[in-house]
Order: structure tokens, then C-alpha cells, then sequence
């Protein structure tokens, strides 16, 4: 197979869709050797944050000279983005390679009369692999979906994180926030350390039980280790923390907004808990690695006149840490609001939190399958402002806003990932 022959066959994985258990991965897993017994792990799981978080833990234990393995998902524009090493993509020739090393044994699971494995379990075995042969440092493991039931759940971690819980894939995960944080916290496993930033009393309830159950230690951001938000910008967020034996001021982040700080005491947090096991990072490997970190499409100013910016926020709490920011950290005159969501998620009640705001709003299809019933969010949008349009590219969508906005205004495109990244591919050629 070449690349785009792997590609292909790849993508067309996701036609056994996504089907939660874990015996096809672990037998796959097996077959393979398993690669995940000989990597040290950091498992990060929630609702939201999971991929800022990890990226700030492995730009931290990369700056204190270790060689990090980072696995996270979905890409923007590449699925080399996914499976990373010292924040380089994995090349296109070595991705061949590991598909056509995993792809026999997955005939050799159909021909045994076990389901065909899904395209994120293949993925997942892909970058665990990848990283066993590569003799990372350390592996820092985006959960996809939920927890207990996804496929990352092989790993056994030195740490596991649980970013926040809330309303979100409610057709796979339950529909309550107990349902949904008993799936998250699926990821501990006993002898590792647990990180949550979550504060809502019911979630905190079923982690706490769960790390009763495994007889491990909780340790809560918000509460165990405090953090205090110093300053916002548009460049970045200052914060200081205290706790674990650790009183660290001045602390910043080039991601923007407060839930940044939150998500950078999370990481630094998880950090300081490696400590238990006989790895003590660097102070100075902490400053370096938050202030370096770098993740792409979240509340990311891709142009500055007019400011237009990126925010993949595709659901209720990210819409809500979307709004605290245009309201507390950005400056324009007028906003204009360029949305897409898929199906699944909860139309009405993000674009309750972020059509007041607008005085504009353009509403475009993601790419995906499950971007149903498009056009219904234009209805709700109407709500909120008589400017509505409709655009079903994603590029005529941009080009619409961009017609909307003058110089002291801003652009926001926001919503399904999906669609937030065909709108910075098309952008990115266009930044002045």
C-alpha cells in the first residue's frame, strides 16, 4: 500500500462505525504483543479540555528532555496529526508501514470470528505501536470518547486525568451527568494517580466512588492544588497555583482564555503527580513547557484585521467558555458569527448562549455525515438577529462572514470540528 492506498483503507474502516467494548482492541492489542504494557502513560479523559491538557503535559515533559509520544483526535487536516513525537506528525511512509503491519492480524481476528476492529481502534493501535517501537519516554493519551468503553482504556496509566464532565455525546454515554461521569471514569485503574478539574457535586460523587473502589488517590484542581487566574489576553493567560508542595506564580500559557488556566493546573497538576512515582520534572521544564504550548482551533486568532477567529466549540460548556471570552478578553465593534454543527449535538442551546451576541450569523454544513438537518440552526438563529444566512460550503461561508465584518470587527467560526478545520484549510493560504 502507498499513503493514499492506506488512507483509503483507513477512512473506510468507518463503515463498522463506532462500536464500543473493548474485546476487539485488547485481542488486537495481543496479537500485536502488546505494545501498551511497555509504555508509561498519561490518560486524559473529559468533555472538554482533553486536548489542550495533553498537549501542555507533553510540551512540559518534552521541555524536561524526555521523548513524548502524544495520541489525540480528531485532526484538523491530516491524520498524521494524530500520532505525534515531540510534537513532530508521524510521517506518511512510516503510517504505511504500521498498516501494513496491524492489517493482517486484523484478518486474522475476522477469520477467528471476532468483529472487524473500528477505525479509532486502529488508530489507537497504531500510535500505541508506534510509540513501543519508537521507545518513547512517555505516552500521553487523549481518551476519543467517554472512557471506560473507548478504546484508549488498554493503556494502564502512571495518570489519569479527567478534564471536566458534562453534556456531550449523550447518544453513546447516557443522559444524565452521573451516567456520563461513570463512563469517564472508566479510565482509572489501580496503582495510578487521578487528576480532575471537574466541580460539579454529582460528577465529583461517581470519581470519588470509583477512586474509592481502586483504593487510589484523588487529587482535585479547584481544591487539593488551587489556581488563581492572574491576567487575559488575546495572548495568552497568566496563573499561579499552589499545592503539592508547590507555590508557582507567574505562571502563563499562550492558549487564551480563563478555562486555559483551569486546563493548565490540570496539566500541571498531573505533572507534579509523577512525582509519586520517582519522576520529579523541572520547575523551569513546567514555565517552558506551558508557555510553548501550542494547539491549534481553539479560541485561535487567525487574523487580526478584522480579527477572525477559530474555536471548536461543539458543545454546551465549550459555547459557554466561547462566550465568557468574547465577552471578557476579545475587543471589536461588531460581532459576526459563522456556525455548523452536526446532528448530535445540542443545537438550541449553544446557539442560546452565542446568538445574543451576534449581529450577524452565518450558518454552514459541516462535512460529515452527521451534520443532519443543517439548516435548522438558521431557525434558531432568527431568534436572535433578522441577519441570518445560509451558506452550504464551508468556504462560501467564510467568504460571507468575511464580508460582514469591517476592520474593528470580529469574525467567530465556531462548532463542529469538522467544520472549523475546512475553515482555517481555507484561510490559512489567505492570513494577512
Amino acid at each position: 500500500m502507498n499513503y493514499d492506498e492506506a488512507m483509503s483503507y483507513l477512512k473506510n474502516l468507518t463503515k463498522f462505525g463506532w462500536n464500543p467494548g473493548l474485546q476487539r482492541i485488547r485481542k488486537l492489542m495481543s496479537l500485536l504483543g502488546n505494545p501498551e504494557k511497555q509504555l508509561k502513560v498519561i490518560h486524559i479523559g473529559g468533555t472538554n479540555g482533553k486536548g489542550s491538557t495533553s498537549a501542555m503535559i507533553a510540551s512540559i515533559l518534552q521541555k524536561a528532555g524526555y521523548r513524548v509520544g502524544l495520541f489525540t483526535s480528531p485532526h484538523l487536516h491530516a491524520y498524521t496529526e494524530r500520532i505525534q513525537i515531540n510534537r513532530v506528525q508521524i510521517s506518511q511512509e512510516r503510517l504505511v508501514n504500521l498498516v501494513n503491519t496491524v492489517k493482517p492480524y486484523m484478518d486474522q481476528m475476522v477469520e477467528e470470528g471476532f468483529e472487524h476492529p473500528t477505525e479509532f481502534e486502529v488508530y489507537t493501535a497504531l500510535a500505541l505501536l508506534y510509540f513501543a517501537q519508537e521507545k518513547v519516554d512517555f505516552a500521553v493519551i487523549e481518551v476519543g470518547m467517554g472512557g471506560a468503553i473507548d478504546s484508549t482504556n488498554v493503556v494502564e496509566p502512571l495518570v489519569a486525568v479527567i478534564t471536566n464532565v458534562g453534556m456531550d455525546h449523550m447518544d453513546y454515554l447516557g443522559n444524565t451527568l452521573e451516567e456520563i461521569a461513570r463512563v469517564k471514569a472508566g479510565i482509572i485503574k489501580p496503582g495510578c494517580k487521578v487528576v480532575t478539574a471537574a466541580d460539579r457535586p454529582e460528577v465529583l460523587k461517581i470519581i470519588t466512588e470509583e477512586c474509592q473502589k481502586k483504593q487510589v488517590e484523588l487529587i482535585r484542581v479547584g481544591t487539593d492544588v488551587k489556581y488563581e487566574v492572574k491576567s487575559l489576553s488575546a495572548e495568552g493567560t497568566a496563573f499561579n497555583l499552589h499545592g503539592l508542595g508547590q507555590d508557582l506564580a507567574g505562571l502563563v500559557t499562550s492558549l487564551i482564555g480563563y478555562h486555559q488556566a483551569i486546563n493548565g493546573a490540570t496539566a500541571v497538576t498531573a505533572i507534579l503527580a509523577l512525582e509519586h512515582f520517582g519522576i520529579r520534572i523541572p520547575l523551569e521544564a513546567i514555565r517552558e513547557g506551558l508557555a510553548q504550548t501550542e494547539w491549534a482551533a481553539r479560541l485561535e486568532v487567525i487574523r487580526k484585521k478584522p480579527l477572525v477567529l477559530l474555536d471548536a466549540a461543539h458543545n454546551v460548556d465549550g459555547a459557554v467558555t466561547l462566550r465568557q471570552a468574547l465577552e471578557e478578553i476579545f475587543k471589536y465593534d461588531k460581532l459576526v458569527l459563522l456556525i455548523g454543527m452536526l446532528a448530535d449535538k445540542e443545537r438550541q442551546k449553544v446557539m442560546e448562549i452565542l446568538g445574543p451576541l451576534a449581529s450577524a450569523i452565518v450558518v454552514t454544513k459541516p462535512n460529515n455525515p452527521r451534520a443532519l438537518d443543517w439548516q435548522s440552526m438558521a431557525e434558531i438563529a432568527r431568534n436572535f438577529t433578522p441577519e441570518v444566512y445560509l451558506e452550504e460550503k464551508v468556504e462560501d461561508a467564510v467568504e460571507k462572514g468575511l464580508t460582514l465584518v469591517g476592520p474593528d470587527d470580529l469574525l467567530c467560526i465556531t462548532g463542529s470540528i469538522y467544520m472549523v478545520a475546512d475553515a482555517r484549510s481555507y484561510l490559512m493560504p489567505k492570513q494577512v
